[in-house]
């Protein structure tokens, strides 16, 4: 299997980018190939022995930078690295692309080169969000801030599809994100995508509110995008701030000095649980090809992961399933 990865996408590319390959192609057995500044990613490449591994480097001229509008820049950068990468898909000449470059860049790129799977208008991004429960997944986590019933329909199919086959859930729990539990709350959107999901032949257990969000009630939770990226940016922020400000009071008592010692597994554990590296990366689900978007400040590990992600996506045939689901689910086109 060959993954194609954007080697200056990122807060740490090339550096952290080559590194993580370097590790995934050691780990999982992979042929990587590295696109972007050939010149760069070789003196990278120099600072470590890979000469057992399966690396090559597709040159990239250009790059995509973070604060640039994705659909502009695309035409004006056709060699750009997110661009080389996605191509070597469409082609086959890849199985996967994964970037942890500008996001909205990424979804142009496969949405213009990959295409969407016929009969799905909307490609969504699906997070990883831990729960009390071990995980659960979240889509659309940005690609989509205006949504139609059936969008969100298609995400729920699509979530539940790589659920399944990526985490081995059998018929997953899909919650549609709401303001409240009744059938009868929420905006229009919310109201008709309810009905559309009662009707249909996923395992569809009702509207979930925020603070359930964690609990592990479901498997896939679904919204639009605007809502799903602010829950997503949130529960970042979140995170962070409760390890802050339990290191700061770690260093204020001495007793709480001594109890770390006995927790400090326990802390491990939770770190390991929150820290968004350990998911890797975030797969565009319904676009003909495999295409893993990470977060811009991925290091090492982050990347490595996001590329076994990828790998197991090509495995389990998700796109296929979804491509299939979506004939099976027939909606109407509006």
């Amino acid at each position: 299997m060959k993954i194609a990865v954007d080697a200056m996408g990122g807060d740490y590319a090339p550096e952290e980018i080559v590194k993580g390959a370097l590790q995934a192609a050691s780990e999982f057995n992979l042929e990587i190939v590295l696109v972007g500044d050939q010149e760069k990613i070789e003196k990278e490449l120099a600072k470590h022995n890979y000469q057992n591994l399966s690396i090559s480097i597709a040159p990239a001229s250009q790059v995509i930078e973070m604060g640039e509008h994705p659909a502009t820049t695309l035409r004006r950068k056709p060699d750009s690295s997110i661009m080389v990468a996605t191509d070597l898909v469409k082609k086959g000449e890849a199985q996967a692309v994964v970037s942890a470059g500008n996001t909205g860049a990424a979804m142009a790129a496969a949405k213009l080169r990959l295409r969407s799977i016929s009969g799905l208008e909307r490609p969504a991004i699906a997070t990883v969000l831990p729960s009390e429960k071990e995980r659960c997944l979240l889509l659309d986590a940005g690609a989509n801030v205006d949504c139609k019933p059936k969008h969100l329909l298609h995400f729920a199919l699509m979530g539940s599809i790589y659920v399944e086959k990526i985490w081995g859930i059998k018929q997953p729990k899909v919650g549609l994100l709401n303001i409240g539990e009744e059938e009868t709350k929420g905006n229009e959107l919310s109201l008709a995508t309810y009905e559309l999901l009662k009707q249909s032949n996923l395992n569809f257990v009702g509207n979930i509110e925020g603070r359930d969000i964690t609990k592990g009630q479901v498997d896939v939770i679904v919204c639009d995008g605007f809502v799903g990226n602010v829950v997503l940016k949130f529960g970042e922020g979140l995170s962070g701030s409760i390890f802050h400000l339990i290191k700061e009071e770690i260093k204020n008592s001495f007793i709480a000095k001594l109890g770390v010692i006995f927790l400090n597994s326990v802390f491990a554990v939770l770190k390991k649980k929150m820290d968004y590296s350990e998911y890797g990366g975030a797969p565009l689900l319904g676009v003909n090809g495999v295409s893993i978007i990470s977060h811009g400040s991925s290091k090492k590990k982050a990347i490595k992961n996001a590329i076994r992600v990828a790998k197991e996506v090509v495995e389990t045939k998700v796109v296929d399933n979804i491509s299939q689901g979506i004939v099976k689910l027939g909606v109407e086109e509006e």
